[in-house]
């Protein structure tokens, strides 16, 4: 763990001191404006996405679960296309993450009372996969139907995922729903213990399994809504990282959450370090978009976790 802070802190400064005109100390403008804001995003989104990864994991006792997995990035992205597609982005910079916010909480609503009264794993799946299918299909819809190429490209940019060119201000608005969502999923650890069980063992010694899933349903709705609705679509975060610890760490969940959060900010600021650096050393005209590196990152993962579940 204290190698993890370590490695945070040392990452942390670097992402500091590169840009896209090479390696050093930034003028204050450039410092405050577009360093500082996007190394907070890294750390905020990628302890967000750490944590809800390694809290669905245990509480759904799936290796493969993933923040997506609900739907509420899902929910989060369709609220801010509707901003993109009535031109409120461009009329008031703040309205794309508040509209992600208000999105990822209407998917966290409704994914609750599609899992009904009492929520069991297996219902709150089925309901998050209900509820990712139609956000998905209204987000197509309001692709097709984009008054213009320009916010058709916005748009599609801002889907694949990044925390560049994001401000001070989109840093206080995600800070607060993504660290409640953190402490709130940390809290029910020892919950997620004995849910990782089975749902019947946990009801025996006393944890209401209805309960707790809620609890997590609602954590990753904050954490992880929140970091959709300011960075988009960064993807594999929440499902790598778990699952990397798990041989350091173990396999208890309440003893991967705190890691998870600092190894979640770790990968998301190294991922977004690798972005800039390839612009400095390939022949690119842009920084390629951060959601594809860390979705590049995470599908050969998923190839060594289907193999160790063949053996």
């Amino acid at each position: 763990m204290r190698f993890l802070v370590l490695l945070l802190g040392l990452l942390f400064v670097a992402s500091l001191m590169i840009g896209a005109a090479g390696v050093g100390l930034p003028a204050p403008v450039i410092f405050w404006q577009l360093r500082l804001p996007r190394g907070l995003l890294a750390l905020l989104v990628g302890g967000g996405l750490g944590a809800s990864g390694a809290a669905l994991q245990g509480a759904l006792r799936n290796p493969l679960a993933d923040p997506g997995l609900l739907g509420i990035s899902g929910t989060a992205a369709l609220g801010a296309a509707i901003a993109f597609y009535w031109g409120l982005a461009a009329a008031f910079a703040p309205a794309l993450p508040l509209a992600g916010l208000l999105g990822a909480g209407v998917g966290a609503i409704a994914l609750l009372v599609f899992a009904g009264r009492a929520p069991t794993g297996p219902s709150l799946i089925l309901a998050g996969i209900g509820l990712s299918a139609a956000a998905a299909a209204l987000l197509a819809f309001a692709l097709a139907l984009a008054p213009n190429p320009y916010a058709l490209a916005e748009l599609t940019f801002w889907l694949l995922g990044g925390v560049a060119d994001r401000t001070l201000l989109d840093c206080a608005l995600a800070a607060p729903p993504i660290l409640l969502g953190i402490a709130l999923l940390i809290s029910i650890g020892p919950g997620l213990d004995a849910l990782s069980l089975g749902e019947e063992t946990a009801a025996s010694i006393g944890i209401p399994a209805e309960k707790t899933l809620r609890r997590v349903a609602l954590g990753t709705a904050l954490a992880a809504g929140a970091a959709a609705a300011v960075a988009g679509g960064v993807g594999f975060v929440g499902l790598a990282v778990p699952n990397l610890l798990r041989p350091w760490f173990g396999e208890r969940p309440a003893a991967l959450l705190l890691p998870s959060v600092v190894a979640g900010a770790v990968l998301l600021l190294a991922a977004d370090m690798l972005v800039r650096i390839g612009v400095l050393v390939l022949p690119l005209n842009a920084e390629p978009p951060l959601g594809v590196l860390t979705a590049l990152l995470g599908a050969p993962l998923l190839v060594v976790i289907a193999r160790r579940m063949g053996r």
